[in-house]
């Protein structure tokens, strides 16, 4: 064979990865589904983000005709794709040794398939033929995985930062729920001590009242926080799943509060039959707690009957049941919809005092994250003095354990 250039080198190997770039494609998904932490199907989990691997691997062959370094980079098509892979990655907890792992793998594939084209057409190049050839590989795929890597850790910074913003968020509110408690304790102390030097013992009273009413309402907001941050921490944790029926969960849930309802003159109704799940049940409890509480709280005082009921509601999604929790209560106003489920949100924090109800505004948000961390949702419809329905979204089946892979880790 007559003796090639560097050129015409390229220009033969660029034809033949465009040649066999799918199965070139398939070697790299092969050998991704055992590098990355989660399921063969969620690599590339739609056709869109699975056509990035043949597109890629097509603009590095077309780089070889091209070498200039502007070329790959000037691609704003193939530079896209390149960014939604950084993103993806993102949205699966990957790491970024997890990519660069994946353009290494690209990387030996490709270099691995021109030496088997050098054997194959018997071809014999320079060394300094075959090392251009192999540095613009590596140049194509360097700005590919710049490219990648960029928008991963872009991403982690903008989840960082949405994070920190939240916490602060989250701390002022506590300082905020805090405060009122405390507050009241420091007046009544010194209130109770000048009664108690005059011997009122009517006065004295009040303000022992009025100190364990406060410490109780400090008490249930600490135990409030305290579950968040459990769950919170146990995420990443596999669930304790167990086989679980909803009604006897239901029915353990309306004994405990009985005496609240009873107190309300509520009716607590659960509707069977319900589904049988196999779900952590202490989770489920405690959305069912939450909820049930919630709506007996709010009971409309001017309705004569008083009803909460809990009963199964149909499912667009054939792998998800959905579990009401219905009232004839208060209801929630339009504009407060959007909010119920965000932490120290109260959408009748005025009516405490006529309606006898104390409050932190953590029980829906707590209720939400039993839900998310089961791979379920909530959602609410409401009607103003009409009455107010909780919809529990469950998966029929235990979801897999999130992955708790560190971004950063190298």
């Amino acid at each position: 064979m007559a003796e090639l250039t560097a050129a015409d080198f390229g220009d033969l190997i660029a034809e033949r990865i465009k040649a066999e770039h799918v199965s070139l494609s398939a070697r790299w998904l092969e050998r991704l589904r055992g590098l990355l932490s989660v399921d063969a199907n969620e690599v590339f989990p739609t056709d869109h983000l699975l056509d990035h691997i043949p597109a890629l691997i097509r603009e590095v062959a077309g780089y070889l005709r091209a070498p200039e370094i502007d070329a790959v980079a000037a691609n704003t098509a193939i530079i896209a794709k390149a960014q939604e892979l950084g993103e993806l990655r993102h949205a699966q907890q990957a790491s970024v040794h997890q990519l660069l792992a994946e353009y290494r793998l690209l990387g030996r594939i490709l270099a691995n398939f021109v030496q088997e084209e050098l054997g194959r057409l018997g071809l014999s190049p320079s060394a300094a033929e075959a090392m251009e050839v192999l540095r613009r590989l590596n140049d194509a795929l360097w700005i590919l995985m710049q490219t990648t890597v960029n928008t991963f850790v872009a991403a982690y910074g903008d989840t960082i930062a949405s994070h920190a913003a939240r916490l602060e968020s989250f701390n002022r509110m506590v300082s905020h729920e805090l405060r009122q408690p405390l507050g009241t304790l420091m007046y009544a102390v010194p209130l109770l001590r000048a009664e108690t030097a005059r011997g009122d013992t009517a006065r004295q009273d009040h303000f022992l009242k009025v100190m364990e009413r406060n410490i109780l309402k400090l008490t249930q907001l600490m135990e409030q926080l305290e579950v968040l941050s459990r769950l919170r921490t146990d995420q990443a944790d596999t669930p304790g799943v167990q086989t679980t029926e909803v009604a006897t969960v239901a029915w353990e849930v309306a004994r405990q509060l009985r005496e609240m309802a009873d107190a309300r003159d509520v009716q607590i109704q659960i509707a069977e039959p319900l589904p049988v799940l196999v779900i952590d049940m202490a989770r489920l409890e405690l959305i069912l707690m939450n909820l049930i509480s919630n709506a007996i709280k709010y009971s409309d005082p001017e309705k004569a009957h008083r009803l909460v009921t809990v009963e199964t509601a149909s499912s667009a999604d054939p792998s998800q049941t959905c579990i009401a929790v219905r009232d004839n209560g208060l209801g929630i106003p339009n504009e407060s919809l959007s909010t119920v489920f965000r932490r120290f949100v109260r959408a009748h924090a005025d009516r405490d005092v006529d309606l006898g109800v104390r409050g932190s505004g953590l029980g829906l948000a707590i209720a939400a994250e039993c839900a998310e961390a089961v791979g379920g949702t909530i959602r609410v419809e409401s009607t103003l003095g009409v009455g107010t329905s909780f919809l529990v979204s469950l998966p029929r089946e235990p979801i897999a354990p999130a992955s708790a892979a560190d971004p950063l880790r190298s």
